[in-house]
């Protein structure tokens, strides 16, 4: 069974986000989205919010499972016996990054494959950063996430 990880904060899931995943489902039997819970990082949503979120968006997609988890993502891969690890890239800067990280991780667990899914052009400057900045400045985000997601924030 392909099993992949999508990992990330998803504070909160962006239509840019929702695009990579619905890209990645067909390449994979089941995909477990990992809400990486972070005690240094600042959240703007608390982590049940989050959750809820992305049950309301999937709950009707049987290849979608939800799990919170703290430590290395790694780890966490090989206790849900994933494969594979999805990740969006929206920027040249994003695949430095992103690149750095896969290689590590290849070095701690080599089973586990880093699969890139490039951002659509039209959702490449979506960033949970910028909507959460949004957010906290009393703007519209709206165009940026789907309206089940959008119903969580008012």
């Amino acid at each position: 069974m392909k099993i992949a990880l999508f990992p990330g904060s998803f504070d909160p899931i962006t239509i840019a986000h929702e695009d990579i995943l619905n890209r990645a489902l067909p390449l994979f039997d089941k995909v477990v989205i990992g809400i990486g819970l972070n005690s240094a990082k600042q959240n703007f949503l608390e982590a049940d919010v989050r959750e809820q979120i992305l049950r309301s968006i999937y709950k009707d997609n049987p290849k979608i499972e939800i799990q919170t988890y703290y430590g290395l993502t790694v780890d966490f891969c090989k206790k849900i016996n994933a494969n594979y690890m999805i990740r969006g890239i929206r920027s040249v800067a994003d695949f430095e990054y992103e690149r750095a990280i896969a290689q590590i991780n290849q070095t701690m667990m080599p089973l586990v494959e880093t699969i890139f899914i490039l951002s659509k052009p039209e959702y490449s400057a979506i960033s949970s950063t910028i909507v959460r900045d949004i957010l906290r400045n009393g703007g519209d985000v709206s165009p940026f996430l789907s309206p089940i997601a959008f119903k969580y924030l008012k």
